[in-house]
């Protein structure tokens, strides 16, 4: 029996990631094809089946990659052929997003379809500039237009009439390369001049620009700035709102660019973290976490777990690893059940507690040195200890054991190697004066970007750059950078609140 395809018809939203719907992503996770428009942020993508096939259709202003009724026909072969696809598009599908035209061609062709609706730029864009459409005191109305209607239409289907003087909030969506008609169409039908407006460009992301101005002034200060699109155009009295409103463009980070340096793996959550503080991210890791060279001393450490009376962890990284190598050797948590357990940092006691451990002792000061005074007391000549951690780590901590007494094991639980993705992207924004900040959150990250760079490494002289601790910015001036940030507590969330802390 052949399987009937279906066609999901998702709104991507503003272009914020996180204003896709939890719908929307459960069926680009479904899909076997996704069909897909240019998006405001490609990150949208990371949700889709891994195994679904990516067909880009996208659209710019006079620049078509594939013609709509293309489109459409591609929609119905797939759905044909019992594909179950996902046709994404920016904003929601039903608002200028033609996707009306494509779910009447499924219908007539007997394929079933479903539309999931995304969050409209026309609402959302003006919100995270802190414009409200509408306001009990102010705006009891609005109207959402196209900046540019069909241009084989005879005659405007715009009631400028009506809009002008009937509508209080006017919204118009790829409004900036016809906005001197569209202002000019306003001004001629009774809208006065003097009205305030709004254009918003790249609204939702850390890029947004908005520039305040008037109906009548709009055009000549678009000129002025050079704003292009994509924006939107609003006119009317809750632009005023503004002043006290705005909520995206001041925070603490907005604007600035920052690098993340951490491994693929760790980096979204840093990421995530700097973009909530509304900072443009670029990720650049420099080094890549791989198995160690051989996995035997470690086997040998887990089969032998019980005879340790101390188990010390010194990442998040290496519980992880440590748990999927032991799983892998069919133990579990219980094989730790005559160990005491030591962790450097709340990420790491954090890790070991979604594991079901909880850390018998977690220095206050997050590093090597600090572990070393508060474990000391609890330890006798002869206590067997067992450090698991990276391969490249410091030997501060193995050798003052060692020199108290102790019986200690050092097993590498994983290495990092240098790996400097999107290097390119970076040295060019480092030449154009586009990066604001790189963060170093390892000693081997700052080792293994100077590596990567080479002969480059003197345009990071005007960078701000940040360290995650002291050991790491002890790393950076030993290869001649100077850290302009230093975070007080070790951890991801300390070295955003440092940064926060030093842009305000």
């Amino acid at each position: 029996m052949n399987k009937t395809g279906k066609v999901y018809l998702i709104g991507a939203g503003p272009g914020d990631p996180g204003l896709l719907t939890l719908k929307g992503r459960d069926c680009l996770a479904a899909c076997d094809v996704v069909v897909y428009d240019r998006l405001a942020d490609p990150r949208i993508l990371s949700w889709v089946n891994p195994e679904a096939e990516r067909i880009y259709v996208g659209k710019a202003s006079s620049n078509h990659v594939m013609k709509q009724e293309d489109i459409s026909k591609l929609l119905v072969k797939l759905a044909a052929e019992g594909k179950t696809v996902a046709r994404l598009k920016g904003g929601d599908s039903f608002v200028f997003g033609r996707g009306g035209e494509e779910a009447l061609l499924l219908k007539e062709n007997n394929l079933p379809f479903e539309f999931v609706p995304g969050i409209t730029s026309a609402i959302s864009v003006p919100e995270y500039a802190g414009i409200p459409v509408t306001h009990r005191k102010v705006a009891a109305s609005f109207a959402v237009i196209t900046g540019h209607e069909d241009p084989s239409r005879e005659k405007s289907g715009i009631n400028w009439k009506g809009l002008a003087t009937g509508v209080d909030t006017l919204v118009f969506l790829m409004g900036v390369e016809n906005l001197k008609n569209i202002a000019a169409k306003l001004i001629e039908n009774g809208r006065p001049a003097d009205t305030p407006a709004a254009l918003i460009r790249w609204g939702t992301h850390p890029e947004q620009r908005t520039l305040v101005t008037t109906l009548g002034n709009a055009y000549e200060d678009v000129v002025r700035t050079g704003m292009k699109p994509p924006a939107i155009f609003i006119v009317g009295e809750v632009v005023k709102l503004r002043d006290s409103l705005s909520w995206f463009e001041t925070k603490p980070l907005f604007g600035k660019t920052f690098v993340v340096t951490r491994a693929r793996a760790q980096a979204s959550v840093l990421t995530e973290k700097l973009e909530m503080e509304g900072a443009r991210v670029m990720e650049v890791p420099a080094i890549r976490i791989t198995d160690p060279d051989d996995f035997a001393p470690l086997d040998a450490a887990q089969k032998n777990l019980a005879s340790y009376d101390w188990v010390i962890f010194t990442s998040a990284n290496g519980v992880d690893l440590f748990f999927d190598r032991l799983l892998q050797n069919g133990k579990d948590a219980r094989a730790f059940a005559n160990c005491k357990i030591a962790a450097i940092g709340s990420a790491t006691a954090d890790m070991l507690n979604a594991y079901g451990l909880t850390a018998d002792l977690i220095p206050a000061s997050y590093k090597a040195e600090d572990l070393v005074d508060t474990l000391l007391p609890q330890l006798h000549k002869g206590s067997k200890v067992l450090l698991a951690r990276a391969k490249e780590a410091r030997n501060v901590l193995p050798d003052s054991l060692k020199a108290a007494g102790a019986d200690v094991d050092v097993v590498a639980v994983y290495q990092t190697v240098s790996d400097c993705e999107n290097k390119e992207e970076l040295v060019d924004a480092l030449k154009n004066k586009a990066v604001d900040c790189i963060t170093f959150t390892s000693s081997s990250t700052v080792t293994n970007l100077l590596k990567a760079l080479d002969s480059e490494k003197e345009l990071l002289k005007d960078v701000t750059l940040a360290a995650i601790g002291p050991i790491t910015a002890k790393t950076m001036e030993k290869n001649g950078l100077k850290p302009t940030v230093c975070a007080e507590t070790y951890t991801i969330d300390g070295l955003v609140e440092a940064l926060n802390k030093f842009y305000r």
